[in-house]
């Protein structure tokens, strides 16, 4: 089973490759307050649809580059509305 991950696309200035946010939260062992993580990944989208700003999902694939690992699957919500 391949991992899937939600996030923001942070950058898409590069060639086929976007940079995507994924915000999640853990709870501290000790403390029990909840703290934000945020984790950059570079995923590969070979026809360049999305756009800085879109919900994107990303999947787990073999490696591309030195930094890519992951492959965009879907925009999942444009900024303004557009799907």
């Amino acid at each position: 089973m391949k991992k899937k991950k939600k996030g923001k696309v942070l950058s898409a200035a590069m060639d086929k490759t976007i940079t995507v946010a994924v915000d999640t939260q853990r709870r501290h062992p000790r403390y029990k307050k909840y703290l934000k993580q945020r984790s950059k990944f570079y995923a590969h989208d070979e026809d360049e649809e999305a756009t800085e700003g879109d919900w994107v999902r990303i999947v787990e694939t073999r490696p591309i580059s030195k930094k890519k690992r992951w492959k965009l699957e879907e925009i999942l919500e444009r900024p303004g509305g557009e799907s």
